[in-house]
Order: structure tokens, then C-alpha cells, then sequence
């Protein structure tokens, strides 16, 4: 049986391929409203953020998911970011 290759996603603060799994993705839906995706699965545009707290910072600093989802991200959502990073940093 042939192996299958692990999707591979890049960070939109550090710019590094890595597995998706390794990665917390946040998803932009139809709406506008901008959540963090635990399952991987929702739908709407999605952007992924490693689980470190520097990269985090990074992207915070730089507004890289307003750049990504070309639309304000409140200040509230990056501090949800923030926990939940903080809660499973690896």
C-alpha cells in the first residue's frame, strides 16, 4: 500500500511549511466572522498560525491575517488567539 503524504501548510507569520496538524488554522466563513478552527474543518477562507508564542506575536505586530483576509481582525480576536496558543503551546 502506497503511504499518503501529510498535507503540508504554511505559517502566515514565519513563512514555514509544516504539517498541517502543527498548525492552529483560523477561518474567515461567508460572513465575515473570523474563529478559530479546532477540527480543521469549517468552511470559509482559512489561514494557519504555528503554536508558538513568537510566531504569534508576529503576526499580531504585522496584521498578517488582515493582509490574509483582506478585512479588519478586531483586537479581540487576536487575545482569543493568544490563549488558545498559550493553552497548547507545544
Amino acid at each position: 500500500m502506497k503511504k499518503r503524504k501529510a498535507p503540508l501548510r504554511k505559517c502566515v507569520s514565519c513563512n514555514e511549511m509544516k504539517h498541517k496538524r502543527e498548525l492552529l488554522r483560523i477561518v474567515c466563513n461567508k460572513l465575515g466572522e473570523v474563529t478559530i478552527d479546532k477540527t480543521g474543518k469549517k468552511d470559509g477562507r482559512g489561514a494557519y498560525v504555528c503554536y508558538s508564542n513568537a510566531c504569534f506575536e508576529k503576526a499580531r505586530k504585522t496584521k498578517a491575517l488582515n493582509r490574509v483576509f483582506k478585512k479588519q481582525v478586531s483586537e479581540e480576536v487576536y487575545n482569543h488567539l493568544e490563549l488558545e496558543i498559550k493553552e497548547n503551546e507545544r
